[in-house]
């Protein structure tokens, strides 16, 4: 089976350590602003709209501290990910009822459904379901040390 290389998929200055954002809504917006910055998505409005939809349909709280909200959306442009460490755990609505300390934004592009960026999501999905992962993934302390852990497995 072929090597995926999650390079592709997760980027440095998509990376924000110690987030000061207090609540759900403030980190989702903190992380689409940050793709919208970088040129990954075209529409900050509408691609929150699509990560909220996507909310309602069911709970992206996947326990252990983490959460994933994602949205697929015609105004991403390029799939990826955005990841944030939060300074202080946040309410969020997951499977296990603990607060959440790390979020991981997908940013999917409409027409990507079923390409190669979406086995590379899929790569990132199978790493949460690693204890020792979530372990490590919850003790980062730089944009570095998160890329290198999330790229290196």
């Amino acid at each position: 089976m072929e090597k995926i290389v999650l390079d592709q998929v997760i980027h440095k200055e998509l990376i924000t350590i110690d987030s000061k954002a207090g609540n759900k809504d403030e980190v989702l917006r903190e992380l689409v602003h940050l793709l919208y910055q970088n040129d990954y998505i075209s529409d900050e409005a509408e691609f929150l709209k699509d990560v909220y939809l996507r909310e309602m349909e069911g709970e992206t709280g996947i326990g252990q501290g983490i959460a994933i909200p994602h949205g697929k959306s015609l105004s991403v442009k390029t799939t990826t990910i955005a990841v944030a460490k939060l300074a202080e755990p946040i309410e969020w609505e997951t499977l296990d009822g603990e607060a959440v300390q790390v979020v991981i934004m997908f940013a999917v592009k409409d027409s990507d459904v079923n390409t190669t960026h979406v086995l590379l999501l899929q790569q990132v999905a199978t790493l949460l379901a690693d204890e020792l992962f979530l372990d490590d993934l919850k003790g980062v302390t730089s944009v570095d040390e998160m890329y290198q852990l999330v790229t290196n497995k």
